[in-house]
């Protein structure tokens, strides 16, 4: 049985999206953390104290660096858990400015662009 694929063009989106929320998001030792929880709630595996951790600057949710980021490779763009959206309302307009520059759309448009033209 054979699942049909995305276009190249859709992933990289997707890609871009997700590198641009990881470049958000801290990573920290489980070890640095006061209070945290025992387990991941994507993987369900205690933390350990070396792990490297995603902590949710919105929820302040923490996962295994690795669980968030599949997560995000998935297009998901809020937490796990609760569904709080990763970028932060005061930042929305930014980051969406990012992915529109990082995806290459804008080279299509030049100066008439929605960013280049402040719509």
């Amino acid at each position: 049985m054979s699942f049909p694929t995305r276009p190249e063009s859709h992933s990289e989106l997707h890609s871009v999206s997700a590198a641009l929320i990881r470049e958000l998001l801290p990573v920290v030792k489980f070890s640095e953390l006061i209070d945290p929880p025992e387990s991941c709630a994507v993987c369900l595996y205690e933390f350990d104290g070396e792990d490297e951790i995603r902590r949710l600057t919105n929820c302040r949710h923490i996962f295994h660096r690795s669980c968030l980021d599949r997560w995000m490779d998935h297009d998901q763009k809020t937490c796990p858990l609760c569904r709080t959206p990763f970028i932060p309302d005061d930042m929305q307009e930014s980051f969406n400015e990012r992915l529109w520059l990082a995806s290459g759309i804008s080279d299509f448009y030049g100066e008439y662009s929605p960013v280049a033209t402040g719509l």
